[in-house]
């Protein structure tokens, strides 16, 4: 008769790398979802977005209008590839130095919405450390490739 330690063991042994990819999948999923709705806003309302990183947002080295176009682009477009898996671990990267900007360059983020881009930093680096899981295009191409 098994022993309930060796039981559990064995349980945790054959569900864990299917909860792994769930959980990678979910990460992937939410932080993109988070940042495509942001970009969307963003392009959906141009002309305050303009204003926004004009007047509000203090973004260092680049001038305001190529940081609206490059930051508003780079909501739309880095999620979708981190959404489906494809490049994961530098669009993961990429998505996590575009957070740390964005909570550089708009200080009332820091009053009010602090711990969401925090959460949203950790998932980006589990997904740069983890890799995307089974369920990505990441891991269809590497294993036909």
């Amino acid at each position: 008769m098994k022993s309930l330690i060796q039981s559990y063991r064995e349980a945790v042994t054959i569900c864990s790398p299917s909860l792994q990819n769930v959980f990678l999948l979910a990460l992937r999923l939410w932080v993109a979802w988070v940042f495509i709705a942001a970009g969307l806003i963003k392009f959906n309302n141009w002309g305050s977005t303009l204003f926004l990183f004009e007047y509000e947002y203090q973004v260092p080295v680049i001038p305001w209008q190529v940081a609206a176009y490059a930051g508003t682009a780079a909501e739309v477009i880095l999620p979708i590839f981190l959404a489906i898996g494809l490049l994961s671990r530098p669009m993961a990267l990429a998505l996590f130095i575009f957070n740390i900007i964005a909570v550089i360059s708009y200080p009332v983020i820091w009053e009010s919405r602090f711990f969401d881009h925090q959460l949203w930093g950790l998932m980006m680096l589990v997904v740069v450390l983890y890799g995307p899981g089974r369920w990505s295009a990441d891991h269809v191409f590497n294993k036909y490739s």
